[in-house]
């Protein structure tokens, strides 16, 4: 076997590990208000009609999920001195940055115009930017090792403290709004504060962890593979399409939860301040949920583990109708659905870099970046499309918007507001559990690396 091809076995150091795991806390400071808070901006502070936000929603997911794609060609392709994910993390931290903080500088004035801003600045946010850093981050880890134990550490730091973007994003972003003026000026003034910590975080990401695993020397002697066998070999990898929806399940999750929270909170709750105190709990226990994870696995493997926790998900989710507007009950299943709910979020990211190897021993193509891409693809047309159906439902419903946050909604948006909220992840998780019971990878991986590893040493794929 060549030495770039050898595969990279050995334990990552603990301040390797956290710094990739902050790559994706700055990358959800950005997610967390985009998926969480944005549509609140917009309807209650810029004042624009949801239906609006919903429409650039769903037309932004055409462009978006293209680009995830091109992107994740991109990586495939990129040749420097850092690598080929990795440098992506340093060249596009500033413009991420400053795309983001454009999100908040919606014009006062009519809709046509506040139409065009909001599509172009999120487009340039989430399509170009963000793209350009989550795909080749979410590479990154199958160029740092072959370990599937190391990729599962990856994967678990990430999530356990991916969590701390969305607290920054969310939890302290409406009170510190509230404490500045609570206006949209207040909101361009906190989140440049964010922007500033996602740079410094990404930064960070990009010095410590470095590519060592490499397959250049034996792709030189290989024969070039063709757009369309690669295509076909990532349509015909069933656990590509595993992986893509239990990641779509988590964002969408996500997408739920934190765009409808807040009106729960505000029109059914009747008090907008609870939300901060939910979230957050919902966060600590995501937190505390993944870091367990390494213990558990060592009981049960990833797919068991995950199975475990979507069914207490689907389980807490649907007891919060047994007394749906009680603040503390309400806490306490949110708690709950947050610790079954940790399993998954954990190591789906362990689970899609073994796709990488299961790909490459199915077909003798490697596609990390493709199957990230193509990944994240999945997960923001899902998100995408997540987001006009509940806006579409809520304007449907009689939403009224509000450029004060002081509207008084119809007992139909409320309906709507809290259907939504009790339905929607339920349905989703159930669909996890599916997918779940028809899952096999684990049992077969070491077998498959075995195989592998005596191609590989050989001079194939």
């Amino acid at each position: 076997m060549s030495n770039e091809a050898k595969s990279i076995d050995k334990p990552l150091s603990w301040g390797t590990r956290i710094s990739y795991g902050l790559g994706d806390t700055s990358c959800n400071i950005v997610m967390g208000i985009t998926t969480a808070m944005l549509t609140l901006f917009y309807t209650d502070y810029a004042g624009v009609p949801v239906a609006t936000v919903g429409l650039v929603m769903l037309l932004s997911r055409v462009f978006d999920g293209t680009s995830d794609v091109i992107m994740g060609v991109i990586v495939g392709k990129t040749k420097s001195k850092w690598g080929k994910a990795r440098p992506w993390i340093l060249w596009m931290a500033v413009p991420y940055a400053i795309c983001t903080l454009s999100l908040f500088f919606v014009p006062q004035t009519d809709v046509s115009v506040q139409f065009w801003y909001i599509f172009v600045t999120y487009n340039l946010t989430t399509t170009v930017c963000y793209t350009a850093i989550n795909v080749p981050y979410g590479t990154l880890s199958t160029y740092m090792t072959r370990s599937s134990k190391e990729r599962d550490l990856l994967s678990v730091i990430r999530m356990g403290l991916s969590p701390i973007g969305k607290i920054i994003a969310v939890t302290f972003t409406l009170p510190i709004v509230k404490a500045v003026g609570n206006d949209q000026a207040a909101w361009i003034k906190v989140m440049a504060v964010w922007c500033v910590v996602a740079v410094i975080l990404l930064v960070i990401c990009f010095v410590r962890c470095k590519e060592t695993v490499s397959f250049e020397e034996i792709q030189k002697n290989q024969k070039k593979v063709g757009a369309w066998k690669n295509v076909k070999a990532l349509l015909t990898n069933q656990y590509f399409w595993s992986t893509l929806i239990l990641w779509a399940v988590t964002c969408i999750h996500t997408t739920i939860i934190g765009t409808d929270l807040p009106y729960y909170c505000k029109y059914v709750l009747g008090n907008d301040g609870l939300y901060s105190f939910i979230y957050t709990a919902e966060i600590i226990a995501l937190i505390v949920g993944a870091f367990a994870c390494p213990m558990l696995l060592k009981k049960l493997n990833k797919r068991n583990l995950s199975l475990i926790g979507c069914i207490i998900v689907v389980a807490a989710q649907a007891l919060i109708a047994v007394n749906p507007t009680s603040f503390e009950w309400l806490m306490a299943m949110t708690i709950i659905r947050s610790l079954g709910q940790a399993p998954l979020t954990s190591v789906v990211f362990g689970m899609m870099g073994d796709t990488v190897e299961f790909g490459q021993w199915k077909t003798h193509i490697r596609q990390e970046s493709l199957i990230f891409g193509a990944g994240s693809l999945g997960f923001k047309v899902g998100t995408g499309v997540t987001s006009v159906i509940m806006t579409s439902l809520l304007a449907g419903a009689g939403f009224v918007e509000s450029t004060t946050g002081g509207a008084v909604q119809t007992a139909a948006a409320q309906s709507m507001i809290s259907t939504i909220f009790y339905w929607g992840p339920i349905l989703i998780w159930a669909v996890a559990i599916i997918v779940l019971l028809m899952y096999r990878l684990d049992n077969k991986y070491p077998k498959i690396m075995e195989e592998l590893h005596e191609r590989e040493s050989r001079g194939e794929m």
